[in-house]
């Protein structure tokens, strides 16, 4: 029997994935093949969407970024989502106007959100130079801009799966549209296969860095494979 292994190393974390190959199989030969369900599907598909998120958090941006948050006064609230995302595109082209004259390029995610209630919001995740306050009180005109400082818990986890929400995943949503711009590169994973006749019963951590053990996820999947992720992360951000 063997294992595959998958390492996608950043500054300051390296997120481990551990599985079976089917080309062996685990213990007792593999289980027949299924097509995953619609709902199987929506949550493999939000699953990618965070763990893509995180990538481009962890590989792009750093505790001295914003967190913003970009709300609308009741009057001018947008009648709907496509009215939201011009209003976001008439926003964003004056941003980046306004850090190309600094000589800055801009790097964002963000997702647009309508509550149950019909209150819009848009939640930005951007690269901080020292003007970015005063620019975005001057390029947002359609209410309140609040930000603060990037938090780094689980080193960006918990914040890429706040700013990747939306109505299948959080019932307090409508709607919601999530976007990136396309200057957020990602490493590709170191791969290796391990011809070991046991699966690992220990994690791997490397002297400096400590388990997450808020991101551990293992268990038996659809399949009858064994299957393990998890992120250390440096005791010592650098």
């Amino acid at each position: 029997m063997a294992y595959r292994q998958r390492k996608y190393e950043f500054r300051n974390a390296i997120e481990v994935e551990q599985y079976h190959s089917q080309r062996y199989g685990p213990p007792g030969g593999r289980s027949p093949k299924e097509k995953p369900t619609p709902e199987q599907m929506e949550k493999i598909n939000h699953r990618l969407k965070v763990k893509t998120c995180r990538h481009k958090l962890r590989q792009n941006f750093d505790i001295n970024d914003y967190f913003v948050c970009l709300s609308y006064r009741v009057e001018e609230r947008p009648e709907s989502m496509e009215q939201a995302k011009k209003d976001w595109q008439r926003f964003i082209t004056k941003v980046r106007r306004e850090y190309k004259k600094r000589g800055e390029d801009l790097k964002w995610i963000r997702n647009i959100e309508v509550g149950s209630r019909g209150a819009w919001h848009t939640h930005l995740i951007m690269n901080r130079i020292p003007d970015t306050d005063i620019i975005l009180a001057k390029c947002w005109t359609h209410g309140r801009v609040w930000h603060e400082l990037l938090h780094d818990r689980g080193e960006f986890r918990e914040l890429a799966e706040y700013v990747t929400k939306d109505e299948k995943s959080d019932p307090r949503l409508k709607d919601a549209s999530y976007s990136t711009s396309r200057n957020l590169p990602t490493p590709a994973p170191k791969k290796r296969d391990c011809k070991r006749k046991t699966w690992p019963s220990k994690m791997w951590c490397p002297k400096g860095f400590y388990i997450d053990k808020d991101s551990i996820e293992e268990g038996i999947n659809r399949m009858g494979y064994e299957y393990r992720s998890y992120t250390v992360l440096r005791t010592r951000r650098i």
